[in-house]
């Protein structure tokens, strides 16, 4: 997670125009494994400083979608969540996010997964004959009915266009129904959608796959 945050500083900072050929930062690694925590502490206020002055809409190079300034502070915000989530699952604890906030992440997810392959080779492999993958929010309140769509074709995946729940084009291959926090994380790999808390309809199958290509 430091390392990241020198990282992103970095691209953010330089406002990179083309994709970066290494991914060398002065990390400033500690010695010991004890002081990490303090490491990765000690690098917030430089992130917040860069966020704060940088025009989000300043036009630079992103592996995702959005080609601005914008698209790190989001891709820092979900990096940050998720793994925010696993140092509280390590200990036993739950992660409480907002659905409204959790929803925007399973957005950010799958509207930039197409363009993973730079780093995720195995993404670029996820095809199909014109199945669908289906995510829907369970949550009550403003994230209710949020649902997102992708259909697997021969040359490749795509999102379609955002229903809000509407089911008109036709039933999905498979859905996917639960909490938009617990969505964010069965996207991420920290949950499995055999686990209670989700509502699973249609062909498994399709989402194994599913899951066996997009693990990043």
């Amino acid at each position: 997670m430091g390392a990241l945050q020198r990282w992103f500083c970095a691209l953010l900072t330089r406002r990179v125009q083309e994709p970066p050929r290494s991914r060398e930062v002065r990390l400033g690694l500690p010695d010991h494994a004890r002081d990490y925590a303090g490491w990765v502490l000690a690098g917030v206020p430089e992130v917040a400083a860069v966020l704060r002055d940088t025009d989000p809409d300043a036009p630079m190079w992103a592996w995702g979608e959005d080609q601005h300034a914008r698209f790190w502070a989001r891709r820092m915000l979900f990096e940050t969540l998720v793994h925010r989530a696993d140092a509280e699952r390590a200990v036993g604890r739950e992660t409480d996010v907002d659905p409204v906030l959790a929803a925007d992440g399973v957005d950010e997810f799958l509207v930039n997964l197409p363009y993973a392959g730079l780093f995720a080779p195995d993404v670029a492999k996820l095809r199909g004959d014109g199945e669908t993958v289906a995510f829907r929010c369970t949550d009550s309140g403003a994230a209710t009915g949020e649902e997102w769509r992708v259909r697997l074709d021969p040359d490749g995946f795509r999102p379609l266009p955002r229903t809000g729940g509407d089911t008109a084009s036709g039933p999905d291959t498979v859905t996917v129904r639960g909490r938009a926090a617990d969505l964010l994380l069965l996207l991420y790999g920290r949950r499995s959608y055999q686990e209670p808390v989700f509502d699973v309809t249609g062909e498994v199958a399709v989402l194994d796959r599913w899951f066996a290509h997009t693990a990043f």
